[in-house]
């Protein structure tokens, strides 16, 4: 699989899976605000979603597009981080989990704009507006609850203390990172580790929550070689129309 294809699906497959996990809030979220809201993050990731898997497509050259890539490949095909296949469980889980998402991404989308690829450089830009707005609004949610109710702060608490350990496989490399760092199309993963931890850790001190101890991290969706149940039943779901209908269009 050529490096840059790989690539590319990392960066779609995060925000194909972030957004559906996101859109199972609709008509469901605790207060009406919350639902617009965690609605119009949803669309803003599909958004991304078909630029990245659309350009994967495109460099592939196998004639495959978009849709096809999100429709009709299996569990092992996907890139995305584990953290993003987790369920929702609860409004704090969702929150935390956008929250440590934005917060890679908003570093992560800034150094891409200055790809030497210039399609990834238009895409990474055009995203990071959205970026920038998501983080500010999970960042101040997960304030507002963590240092809000002794309820809110448990919930919030037990969101990070599941999620944590996840967080690492941001900062993996592998061959892939390596050969597009080597082409300046993107920079090392691991050299935002410290903007991101920075970002993270102000935030959570605010929100009088406190980081687990281990150093523990999940591994294996970045490179398809692992995935959690959670994204086969989450794509079962995502991909019947398409799987029982091949090629049906409206």
């Amino acid at each position: 699989m050529k490096p840059l294809f790989e690539f590319l699906l990392r960066q779609g497959d995060n925000a194909l899976v972030l957004g559906h996990r996101t859109s199972e809030w609709c008509g469901t979220a605790p207060a009406l605000e919350e639902d617009i809201a965690l609605a119009n993050t949803a669309l803003d990731l599909i958004g991304q979603t078909q630029l990245w898997l659309g350009y994967a497509a495109e460099v592939e050259g196998a004639g495959r597009s978009a849709d096809d890539l999100a429709y009709l490949r299996d569990v092992y095909d996907f890139r995305n981080i584990l953290m993003l296949e987790v369920p929702n469980e609860d409004f704090g889980r969702t929150v935390m989990r956008q929250f440590l998402f934005d917060a890679f991404q908003v570093p992560w989308l800034t150094a891409l704009c200055e790809s030497a690829d210039e399609h990834i450089a238009a895409i990474a830009a055009k995203s990071l507006k959205e970026a920038l707005y998501h983080l500010e609004r999970s960042a101040e949610t997960v304030v507002a609850l963590g240092d809000g109710t002794d309820d809110s702060n448990k919930r919030m608490q037990s969101a990070l203390d599941v999620l944590w350990p996840y967080t690492g496989e941001h900062f993996l490399q592998d061959d892939v990172d390596n050969t597009m760092f080597k082409a300046k199309i993107a920079p090392l993963p691991v050299s935002l580790k410290p903007e991101w931890e920075s970002t993270v850790r102000s935030t959570l001190n605010d929100a009088n929550l406190k980081i687990t101890d281990s150093t523990f991290a999940h591994s294996g969706g970045r490179t398809g070689f692992r995935h959690t149940e959670h994204l086969g039943h989450m794509l079962a779901t995502m991909q019947v129309l398409q799987r029982s209908y091949p090629g049906a269009t409206w």
